[in-house]
């Protein structure tokens, strides 16, 4: 008989990685949008921005590979997890979507400036409370029976994993405050 080698180590290893990286890198890309907001002025605006320009869109991509390596790696847990925390997810998606749109015609339209600037800011406490909510329910865990989830598609609201939502935006938010203290000068660092 051959050994053969259990591919479940590796591959929860690269999620594991994939998803610290998602934490570490885009962790404080939303706190610094729900940041955003409390800038004294235009160019502390401009300042932040700029700050996270360079790197805020391949961030994603780490999320990408944490939703694809779990459905490539563990179908079954992928068919149970998914449907449990489908509505916060899609909703983190379309504020990350509505958080890139806003980035960029922020530099686009200047005469709604100001509507793109809240919906980076609001896009990005979405996102982080969405991610909070999906991690807050997946820790309380999920009604299964057999292989499949049979609960319902709120369930994932309660009040445990509502206040992880809101633990992971001050959470991102301290990680966003980390990054200016870092990347800015002057009055903004301060």
């Amino acid at each position: 008989m051959t050994p053969t080698l259990s591919l479940v180590p590796v591959w929860t290893a690269i999620l594991a990685f994939g998803v610290f990286f998602y934490v570490a890198l885009d962790g404080f890309d939303l706190g610094v949008g729900m940041l955003y907001n409390f800038a004294p002025d235009r160019s502390a605006r401009d300042q932040i921005m700029n700050s996270i320009a360079p790197i805020w869109d391949g961030n994603e991509t780490w999320l990408i590979l944490g939703g694809l390596g779990l459905l490539a790696a563990f179908p079954v847990a992928f068919a149970i997890i998914i449907p449990a925390v489908y509505f916060p997810i899609v909703l983190m998606l379309l504020a990350l979507i509505f958080r890139g749109v806003a980035f960029e015609f922020r530099y686009r339209d200047a005469e709604s400036r100001t509507f793109w600037d809240h919906g980076f800011a609001i896009g990005s406490a979405i996102a982080a409370f969405a991610q909070g909510v999906v991690l807050g329910a997946f820790i309380q865990g999920f009604r299964v029976e057999g292989r499949e989830f049979i609960g319902g598609s709120l369930d994932c609201f309660t009040p445990f994993s509502v206040f992880t939502g809101l633990a992971l935006m001050v959470g991102y938010a301290l990680l966003g405050a980390g990054w200016l203290v870092i990347k800015t000068e002057g009055p903004l660092q301060d």
